[in-house]
């Protein structure tokens, strides 16, 4: 595991937890010379950690720890690196922070699933919001809130590059699972990408995107897309996430058929805080949705 030169003042490190929902696994982002930040430690994994120390040399320091967001394919490691340099860990908050009113009246109301992957005992050393600079010597980070994929998830620009997180990938789409995932604000932060035409974006798994535009847009048109694929199911009869998954998503590795419910679901709870649906006898993971 050692780190790979992307550009000058630019490595990254690849975690050892391949799966199907990370690629290769989880791209730990090493951003300076002197100064370094870390971008997504990653998870636990001791090997990994003493991955990071080593491409750390005797005239540098890591001086911070920023987290795109808190699964557990990102964050955990951060409160173990940060014990080992005393750099503080960076993020937007907790795992439960900044779900719209929508998602936070789901979440009470229970019946709605979701919660994969998160990490709940994350907690940053310091809070950082939309439009903060992070600086270091040699660099800074302007801090972009970009929920979607998870309500704290956080990107970082950096020159005229983007480190997207799991916002934007090439390799595949971003899970949404309510409550921590919500699609109204996934199409908000797309569209908010759109119009920064940044060079590239370095995501949290897989290569770069080299055309974050069209990126954007093609994740815009594929929901756009899924949108009506089950808007067209719900004309031909009402239907659970279950069934509508079933039908919907005929081509794909059978271990994400869980993953697609949930983005589906995302889709419906979207649909209906847009009164195009209607779940009975009320919105949770078992209701049957119709057309209104």
């Amino acid at each position: 595991m050692t780190a790979i030169l992307l550009e000058p003042g630019l490595r990254r490190i690849t975690a050892p937890n391949p799966s199907p929902m990370t690629l290769h696994g989880t791209n730990t982002f090493l951003v300076g010379e002197r100064d370094i930040a870390v971008i997504d430690p990653g998870p636990e994994i001791g090997s990994h950690l003493q991955a990071i120390l080593a491409e750390i040399g005797p005239d540098q320091r890591i001086s911070h720890i920023l987290v795109t967001h808190s699964h557990l394919d990102h964050s955990p490691l951060a409160r173990s690196l940060s014990d080992a340099t005393g750099a503080p860990v960076l993020a937007a908050g907790t795992s439960e922070w900044g779900r719209s009113l929508a998602m936070q009246k789901l979440a009470a109301a229970g019946g709605i699933g979701g919660g994969e992957g998160v990490d709940p005992n994350f907690e940053p050393d310091q809070h950082i919001s939309d439009g903060d600079v992070i600086a270091g010597d040699g660099w800074q980070l302007e801090v972009l809130h970009t929920p979607g994929h998870m309500a704290n998830h956080l990107s970082f620009a950096w020159k005229d590059a983007l480190f997207s997180g799991d916002l934007v990938m090439e390799w595949a789409t971003s899970l949404i699972s309510p409550p921590d995932g919500d699609l109204t604000a996934f199409r908000h932060s797309l569209r908010r990408l759109i119009q920064r035409q940044d060079r590239l974006f370095y995501p949290a798994h897989g290569d770069a995107v080299t055309d974050p535009g069209k990126r954007c847009q093609d994740l815009l048109d594929h929901r756009a897309d899924r949108e009506m694929q089950i808007l067209n199911a719900l004309h031909g009869a009402p239907a659970t996430p279950t069934e509508l998954t079933t039908r919907i998503y005929t081509d794909i590795d059978a271990r994400l058929m869980p993953i697609a419910e949930r983005n589906v679901l995302a889709h419906l709870i979207d649909l209906v805080e847009r009164n195009m649906v209607s779940p009975s006898p009320e919105l949770a993971t078992t209701a049957r949705f119709h057309i209104i």
